[in-house]
Protein backbone atom coordinates (compact mmCIF):
# COMPACT_ATOMS: atom_id res chain seq x y z
CA UNK A 1 0.00 0.00 0.00
CA UNK A 2 1.36 3.46 -1.12
CA UNK A 3 0.28 6.56 1.23
CA UNK A 4 -2.71 7.37 -0.88
CA UNK A 5 -4.28 4.03 -0.29
CA UNK A 6 -3.34 4.58 3.46
CA UNK A 7 -5.54 7.81 3.42
CA UNK A 8 -8.34 6.55 1.92
CA UNK A 9 -8.48 3.82 4.53
CA UNK A 10 -7.60 5.34 7.81
CA UNK A 11 -8.90 8.79 6.99
CA UNK A 12 -12.97 7.32 7.16
CA UNK A 13 -11.88 5.68 10.65
CA UNK A 14 -10.26 8.97 11.82
CA UNK A 15 -13.56 10.68 11.49
CA UNK A 16 -15.87 8.28 12.84
CA UNK A 17 -13.42 7.91 15.75
CA UNK A 18 -13.53 11.90 15.93
CA UNK A 19 -17.48 12.07 15.88
CA UNK A 20 -17.78 9.35 18.35
CA UNK A 21 -16.07 10.95 21.13
CA UNK A 22 -17.86 14.27 20.31
CA UNK A 23 -21.41 12.41 20.63
CA UNK A 24 -20.67 10.23 23.37
CA UNK A 25 -19.32 13.42 25.44
CA UNK A 26 -21.88 15.91 24.55
CA UNK A 27 -25.51 15.44 25.63
CA UNK A 28 -28.57 15.54 23.26
CA UNK A 29 -29.68 19.28 24.78
CA UNK A 30 -26.26 21.08 23.66
CA UNK A 31 -27.22 21.19 20.53
CA UNK A 32 -25.98 24.81 19.66
CA UNK A 33 -22.81 23.70 21.31
CA UNK A 34 -22.29 20.26 19.13
CA UNK A 35 -22.97 22.82 16.29
CA UNK A 36 -19.76 24.92 17.35
CA UNK A 37 -17.71 21.93 17.56
CA UNK A 38 -19.04 20.09 14.14
CA UNK A 39 -18.65 23.25 12.64
CA UNK A 40 -14.95 24.37 13.87
CA UNK A 41 -13.92 20.11 12.79
CA UNK A 42 -15.26 20.63 9.16
CA UNK A 43 -18.48 18.70 8.99
CA UNK A 44 -21.42 21.41 9.13
CA UNK A 45 -22.10 24.83 7.89
CA UNK A 46 -21.27 26.63 4.53
CA UNK A 47 -17.97 24.96 3.06
CA UNK A 48 -17.99 21.60 4.98
CA UNK A 49 -16.49 18.81 3.49
CA UNK A 50 -12.63 17.41 3.24
CA UNK A 51 -11.31 21.18 2.84
CA UNK A 52 -12.89 22.23 6.10
CA UNK A 53 -11.80 19.17 7.71
CA UNK A 54 -8.18 19.91 6.62
CA UNK A 55 -5.22 17.07 5.88
CA UNK A 56 -5.45 15.24 9.74
CA UNK A 57 -1.85 14.70 9.29
CA UNK A 58 -1.22 13.96 13.52
CA UNK A 59 -3.89 11.49 13.59
CA UNK A 60 -2.39 10.22 10.18
CA UNK A 61 1.04 10.04 11.72
CA UNK A 62 0.02 8.12 15.08
CA UNK A 63 -1.40 5.67 13.01
CA UNK A 64 1.42 5.03 10.33
CA UNK A 65 3.85 5.26 13.19
CA UNK A 66 2.02 2.63 15.34
CA UNK A 67 2.05 0.61 11.85
CA UNK A 68 5.74 1.17 11.40
CA UNK A 69 6.57 0.57 15.35
CA UNK A 70 4.96 -3.24 14.19
CA UNK A 71 1.91 -2.54 15.98
CA UNK A 72 -2.04 -2.66 14.93
CA UNK A 73 -3.05 0.93 13.42
CA UNK A 74 -7.05 -0.01 15.07
CA UNK A 75 -5.51 0.34 19.03
CA UNK A 76 -3.87 3.73 18.33
CA UNK A 77 -7.35 4.87 17.44
CA UNK A 78 -7.94 6.66 20.55
CA UNK A 79 -4.57 8.62 20.69
CA UNK A 80 -5.20 9.46 17.18
CA UNK A 81 -8.12 11.45 18.28
CA UNK A 82 -6.75 12.96 21.34
CA UNK A 83 -3.94 14.28 19.29
CA UNK A 84 -6.44 15.76 16.37
CA UNK A 85 -8.79 17.44 19.02
CA UNK A 86 -6.02 18.73 21.07
CA UNK A 87 -4.32 20.52 17.73
CA UNK A 88 -8.03 22.09 17.18
CA UNK A 89 -8.41 23.64 20.80
CA UNK A 90 -5.33 24.93 19.77
CA UNK A 91 -6.36 26.28 16.33
CA UNK A 92 -9.47 27.64 17.97
CA UNK A 93 -7.56 29.81 20.80
CA UNK A 94 -4.71 30.46 18.51
CA UNK A 95 -7.20 32.54 15.85
CA UNK A 96 -8.59 34.35 19.16
CA UNK A 97 -5.23 35.63 20.25
CA UNK A 98 -4.14 35.86 16.60
CA UNK A 99 -7.50 37.59 15.93
CA UNK A 100 -7.90 35.54 12.78
CA UNK A 101 -11.17 35.87 10.78
CA UNK A 102 -10.52 33.26 8.48
CA UNK A 103 -9.52 29.04 9.24
CA UNK A 104 -9.48 26.86 5.90
CA UNK A 105 -11.19 29.34 3.76
CA UNK A 106 -14.19 29.84 6.17
CA UNK A 107 -15.21 32.31 9.12
CA UNK A 108 -13.21 31.42 12.09
CA UNK A 109 -15.21 30.30 15.45
CA UNK A 110 -15.19 33.75 17.39
CA UNK A 111 -15.95 35.07 13.99
CA UNK A 112 -19.46 33.68 14.02
CA UNK A 113 -20.32 33.16 18.05
CA UNK A 114 -18.05 35.36 19.21
CA UNK A 115 -14.95 35.18 21.43
CA UNK A 116 -16.24 33.81 24.61
CA UNK A 117 -18.02 30.97 22.99
CA UNK A 118 -14.92 30.00 20.67
CA UNK A 119 -13.05 30.34 23.67
CA UNK A 120 -15.34 27.45 25.49
CA UNK A 121 -15.43 25.60 22.42
CA UNK A 122 -11.67 25.41 22.31
CA UNK A 123 -12.01 24.13 26.40
CA UNK A 124 -14.19 21.62 25.08
CA UNK A 125 -12.06 20.30 22.37
CA UNK A 126 -9.27 20.26 25.09
CA UNK A 127 -11.17 18.18 27.85
CA UNK A 128 -12.14 15.68 24.60
CA UNK A 129 -8.85 15.49 24.27
CA UNK A 130 -7.84 13.48 27.33
CA UNK A 131 -11.26 11.63 27.61
CA UNK A 132 -10.58 10.21 24.57
CA UNK A 133 -7.01 8.80 25.28
CA UNK A 134 -8.80 7.06 27.87
CA UNK A 135 -9.83 4.73 25.46
CA UNK A 136 -6.46 3.21 25.21
CA UNK A 137 -7.03 1.20 28.32
CA UNK A 138 -9.38 -1.46 27.22
CA UNK A 139 -6.05 -2.42 24.50
CA UNK A 140 -3.03 -1.18 26.58
CA UNK A 141 -1.84 -1.91 29.94
CA UNK A 142 -2.22 0.91 32.87
CA UNK A 143 1.00 1.61 32.24
CA UNK A 144 1.24 2.35 28.65
CA UNK A 145 -2.16 4.49 29.18
CA UNK A 146 -0.91 6.36 32.09
CA UNK A 147 2.42 7.18 30.03
CA UNK A 148 0.57 7.71 27.01
CA UNK A 149 -1.25 10.70 29.53
CA UNK A 150 1.70 11.89 30.66
CA UNK A 151 3.06 12.43 26.63
CA UNK A 152 0.04 14.09 25.98
CA UNK A 153 -0.16 16.78 29.37
CA UNK A 154 3.75 17.32 28.35
CA UNK A 155 2.89 18.24 25.07
CA UNK A 156 0.29 20.80 25.69
CA UNK A 157 2.49 22.94 28.35
CA UNK A 158 5.24 22.58 25.27
CA UNK A 159 2.12 23.90 23.31
CA UNK A 160 0.96 26.82 25.33
CA UNK A 161 5.16 27.81 26.38
CA UNK A 162 5.43 27.99 22.24
CA UNK A 163 2.49 30.14 21.72
CA UNK A 164 3.99 32.36 24.83
CA UNK A 165 7.23 33.37 22.94
CA UNK A 166 4.92 33.47 19.44
CA UNK A 167 2.70 36.35 21.44
CA UNK A 168 5.51 37.48 23.43
CA UNK A 169 8.08 37.83 20.07
CA UNK A 170 5.19 40.37 17.78
CA UNK A 171 6.03 42.86 20.85
CA UNK A 172 9.44 42.91 20.00
CA UNK A 173 11.38 44.75 17.47
CA UNK A 174 14.34 42.47 16.30
CA UNK A 175 14.72 38.88 17.57
CA UNK A 176 17.62 36.64 16.94
CA UNK A 177 17.62 33.75 15.10
CA UNK A 178 18.28 31.19 17.88
CA UNK A 179 15.34 32.21 19.95
CA UNK A 180 12.96 31.31 16.63
CA UNK A 181 13.91 27.42 17.22
CA UNK A 182 12.22 27.07 20.69
CA UNK A 183 9.30 29.46 19.52
CA UNK A 184 8.40 26.53 16.90
CA UNK A 185 9.54 23.64 18.88
CA UNK A 186 6.59 24.51 21.19
CA UNK A 187 3.62 25.49 19.47
CA UNK A 188 4.32 23.13 16.29
CA UNK A 189 7.29 20.37 16.41
CA UNK A 190 6.21 19.48 20.07
CA UNK A 191 2.84 18.00 19.26
CA UNK A 192 4.19 15.94 15.84
CA UNK A 193 6.69 14.71 18.49
CA UNK A 194 4.00 12.89 20.43
CA UNK A 195 2.06 11.90 17.31
CA UNK A 196 4.99 9.58 16.71
CA UNK A 197 5.97 8.96 19.51
CA UNK A 198 2.37 7.85 20.86
CA UNK A 199 1.76 5.65 17.64
CA UNK A 200 4.95 3.71 18.86
CA UNK A 201 3.97 3.49 22.14
CA UNK A 202 0.58 1.47 21.19
CA UNK A 203 2.81 -0.81 19.00
CA UNK A 204 4.58 -1.64 22.75
CA UNK A 205 8.05 -0.33 20.99
CA UNK A 206 10.97 0.39 23.32
CA UNK A 207 12.33 3.60 24.68
CA UNK A 208 15.40 3.18 22.18
CA UNK A 209 12.95 3.10 19.33
CA UNK A 210 9.78 5.41 21.19
CA UNK A 211 12.67 8.58 21.13
CA UNK A 212 13.83 7.95 17.51
CA UNK A 213 10.06 7.90 16.44
CA UNK A 214 9.85 11.14 18.71
CA UNK A 215 13.04 12.93 17.39
CA UNK A 216 11.55 11.88 13.90
CA UNK A 217 7.81 13.65 14.72
CA UNK A 218 9.71 16.67 16.36
CA UNK A 219 11.86 17.51 13.22
CA UNK A 220 9.04 17.30 10.56
CA UNK A 221 7.32 19.45 12.74
CA UNK A 222 10.38 22.59 12.28
CA UNK A 223 10.30 21.54 8.82
CA UNK A 224 6.48 21.92 8.60
CA UNK A 225 6.36 25.24 10.64
CA UNK A 226 9.47 26.46 8.13
CA UNK A 227 7.49 25.97 5.15
CA UNK A 228 4.19 27.48 6.89
CA UNK A 229 6.10 30.40 7.20
CA UNK A 230 7.28 31.06 3.76
CA UNK A 231 3.55 29.73 2.80
CA UNK A 232 2.46 32.75 5.61
CA UNK A 233 4.17 35.25 3.18
CA UNK A 234 4.67 34.13 -0.30
CA UNK A 235 1.88 31.03 -0.85
CA UNK A 236 -1.58 31.27 -2.85
CA UNK A 237 -4.24 32.49 -0.30
CA UNK A 238 -7.08 30.73 -1.78
CA UNK A 239 -5.36 27.68 -1.19
CA UNK A 240 -4.02 28.03 2.10
CA UNK A 241 -7.24 29.39 3.38
CA UNK A 242 -4.95 32.44 4.62
CA UNK A 243 -4.50 36.04 4.03
CA UNK A 244 -0.54 36.06 3.23
CA UNK A 245 -0.92 39.98 4.68
CA UNK A 246 -1.46 38.19 8.51
CA UNK A 247 1.98 37.41 9.58
CA UNK A 248 3.28 40.67 8.32
CA UNK A 249 0.73 42.72 9.25
CA UNK A 250 0.69 41.57 12.79
CA UNK A 251 4.62 41.53 13.48
CA UNK A 252 5.20 37.59 12.87
CA UNK A 253 8.41 36.42 13.90
CA UNK A 254 8.31 33.79 10.97
CA UNK A 255 11.77 32.50 9.45
CA UNK A 256 11.78 34.75 6.90
CA UNK A 257 11.02 37.73 9.12
CA UNK A 258 13.56 36.42 11.71
CA UNK A 259 16.32 36.24 8.81
CA UNK A 260 15.49 39.45 7.25
CA UNK A 261 15.81 41.24 10.30
CA UNK A 262 19.51 39.73 11.16
CA UNK A 263 20.55 41.06 7.65
CA UNK A 264 19.87 44.56 8.79
CA UNK A 265 18.98 45.94 5.00
CA UNK A 266 16.13 47.47 3.32
CA UNK A 267 13.49 45.22 4.83
CA UNK A 268 14.94 45.67 8.73
CA UNK A 269 14.63 49.88 8.44
CA UNK A 270 11.11 49.46 7.47
CA UNK A 271 10.33 46.76 9.89
CA UNK A 272 11.91 49.02 13.22
CA UNK A 273 9.69 52.44 11.79
CA UNK A 274 6.66 50.52 13.13
CA UNK A 275 3.61 48.47 12.00
CA UNK A 276 3.55 47.04 8.77
CA UNK A 277 0.23 48.03 6.80
CA UNK A 278 -1.77 46.14 4.37
CA UNK A 279 -0.89 48.20 1.77
CA UNK A 280 2.59 47.84 1.71
CA UNK A 281 2.58 43.77 2.14
CA UNK A 282 3.44 42.93 -1.18
CA UNK A 283 6.56 45.20 -2.17
CA UNK A 284 8.07 44.22 1.61
CA UNK A 285 7.40 40.33 0.75
CA UNK A 286 9.33 41.07 -2.96
CA UNK A 287 11.97 43.04 -0.88
CA UNK A 288 12.71 39.92 1.64
CA UNK A 289 12.57 37.50 -1.61
CA UNK A 290 15.32 40.17 -2.78
CA UNK A 291 17.12 40.00 0.16
CA UNK A 292 17.31 35.88 -0.22
CA UNK A 293 14.83 34.78 2.69
CA UNK A 294 12.51 33.12 -0.02
CA UNK A 295 15.21 31.04 -0.48
CA UNK A 296 16.74 30.43 3.03
CA UNK A 297 13.94 29.47 4.29
CA UNK A 298 12.75 26.40 1.56
CA UNK A 299 16.29 25.16 1.38
CA UNK A 300 15.60 25.40 5.89
CA UNK A 301 12.82 23.14 5.34
CA UNK A 302 14.26 20.99 2.62
CA UNK A 303 16.93 20.38 5.25
CA UNK A 304 15.28 19.54 8.15
CA UNK A 305 13.06 17.06 5.94
CA UNK A 306 15.90 15.27 5.43
CA UNK A 307 17.09 15.12 8.94
CA UNK A 308 13.74 13.65 9.81
CA UNK A 309 13.71 10.93 7.28
CA UNK A 310 17.11 10.31 9.18
CA UNK A 311 15.34 9.69 12.60
CA UNK A 312 12.44 7.39 10.46
CA UNK A 313 15.08 5.11 8.86
CA UNK A 314 16.21 4.31 12.11
CA UNK A 315 12.87 4.40 14.35
CA UNK A 316 10.63 2.10 11.04
CA UNK A 317 10.55 -1.18 11.02
CA UNK A 318 10.79 -1.60 7.00
CA UNK A 319 7.74 -1.67 5.10
CA UNK A 320 4.77 -0.29 3.59
CA UNK A 321 3.95 2.02 6.51
CA UNK A 322 7.58 2.92 6.59
CA UNK A 323 7.39 3.70 3.15
CA UNK A 324 4.08 5.93 3.67
CA UNK A 325 5.97 7.85 5.96
CA UNK A 326 8.08 8.27 3.98
CA UNK A 327 5.84 9.86 1.55
CA UNK A 328 3.82 12.08 3.77
CA UNK A 329 7.51 13.50 4.84
CA UNK A 330 7.87 14.55 1.11
CA UNK A 331 4.29 15.79 0.74
CA UNK A 332 4.56 18.37 3.41
CA UNK A 333 7.70 19.70 2.09
CA UNK A 334 5.76 20.25 -1.44
CA UNK A 335 2.69 21.13 0.12
CA UNK A 336 1.06 24.24 -1.01
CA UNK A 337 -1.63 24.54 1.57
Amino acid sequence: MNLQNYIQCLLPEIESELRRVIEQAIPAQYTQLKGMLHYHMGWEGEGAGPEAQGKRIRPLLVLLCAMAAGGDWRGALPAAAAVELLHNFSLVHDDIQDQSPLRRSRPTVWVKWGVAQAINTGDVLFTLAFLALQDLSSRLPAPHVLEASRLLQTTCLRLTEGQFLDLSYEGQSALPMDAYWPMIGGKTSALLGCCAELGALTAGADETRRRAFREYGYTLGLAFQVLDDWLGIWGDASRTGKSVESDLVTGKKTLPVVYGLALGGRFAQRWQQGKIQPEEVAALADLLKEEGAYEHTLQTAQQLTGRALDWLRQAAQPGDAAQALVELTNMLLTRQS
